[in-house]
């Protein structure tokens, strides 16, 4: 079965400092596109769904190259407008051992910031979409673009697409403009039937503190707030993470339903991670791909969790691995040299 998934969000470039040094202490940087829904684009486009991005560039180079490489893994990308306005740039210290790493913004302005991500046809757009995949660092990045990310997930909820909306809580982006991060995140998750976030997600939102004494039992009991709040929202799902240092991670999955189903997954041991970032968004990809394939809740949190460690194997923003390596990881499939 072959999902159809439309994406709203700003496409980004990151600029990172290579071999794990500090940022600029060679002269010289590595470059990878990326996005929080861009990244989701491409991983359900490589599991061999239609997947359609949504979203404005920079009308220059660095805009076409940002689009090109989307299109290379597959996602559609006719719907990515250009516009005066520079392109979207963060800067990466990749951390190691005991030092963490550094994300530096530099997204001020942005042709997609400037123009709020464009305006777009969404009855044309969501015509035959299963889902509607938006996140929290959209409307983190200026009023305009926090009233188009609402439009779309409105626009999908009137032409009955399901809405799925991913956190990605940015203090630093809404401390930038003095943005109401509460309140307009509280009326685009309104809208939401799926939600990848934690309690601590739903406390910035609601106000509300969770002092229960495991992880567990703080997502349970944020969940349980956020199906009393958002009468739409059917399903919330999160990673568990426990950081031993920089490069070794243990990482288990949660999901909950309105009506209290839960399910947890076994607990995986990432050691020597490469690259950790766009994890959250593979997790995302896995668990939208099971629920457009027909797995039940415990088996789509299972694969959207083994996607999401796959994803630490690898440098970049995006999960370019697909559905056969997943599965081989769920199989227990051993580390031998596939021949």
């Amino acid at each position: 079965m072959r999902g159809h998934v439309v994406c709203f969000g700003e496409l980004l470039l990151r600029l990172g400092a290579p071999a794990r040094q500090l940022l600029l202490q060679s002269p010289c940087l590595e470059v990878h596109t990326g996005g929080a829904e861009a990244n989701v684009a491409v991983s359900l486009a490589r599991m061999g769904h239609r997947a359609r991005m949504v979203g404005l560039v920079a009308d220059n180079t660095l805009g076409e190259s940002a689009t090109g490489e989307l299109r290379r893994h597959g996602v559609d990308t006719r719907a990515v407008g250009k516009a005066e306005g520079r392109m979207g740039l963060y800067f990466l210290t990749p951390g190691a051992i005991q030092r963490p790493s550094e994300v530096l913004y530099d997204r001020a302005d942005s042709a997609f910031a400037r123009h709020g991500g464009g305006e777009h046809d969404w009855e044309a757009l969501l015509q035959g979409a299963d889902w509607l995949h938006v996140s929290g660092v959209s409307p983190a990045l200026g009023q305009l673009a926090a009233d188009r990310t609402l439009q779309a997930v409105r626009a999908a909820r009137a032409a009955g697409v399901k809405v799925s909306f991913d956190g990605n809580f940015r203090p630093k982006l809404w401390e930038a403009w003095q943005g109401d991060a509460a309140g307009i995140l509280r009326t685009i998750m309104a809208e939401a039937d799926l939600m990848f976030a934690s309690h601590r997600d739903i406390q910035v939102v609601l106000g509300q503190a969770f002092s229960q004494e495991t992880s567990h039992a703080r997502f349970l009991a944020g969940a349980e707030a956020a199906f009393s709040a958002f009468p739409h929202l059917r399903r919330m799902a999160a990673t568990q993470r426990v950081q031993h240092s920089v490069d070794h991670h243990s990482l288990s999955a949660i999901d909950v339903r309105r009506d209290g189903s839960s399910h947890i997954t076994p607990v995986y041991e990432l050691a020597s991670i490469v690259d950790r970032i766009g994890t959250g968004d593979a997790f995302a990809a896995g668990v939208l791909h099971g629920a457009m394939v027909g797995m039940d809740d415990a088996q789509g949190l299972h694969f959207g969790l083994a996607a999401a460690c796959l994803k630490h194997s690898l440098p970049g923003d995006f999960n370019l691995v697909g559905v056969a390596e997943i599965e081989a990881l769920l199989g227990e499939g051993g580390f031998d040299v596939r021949r």
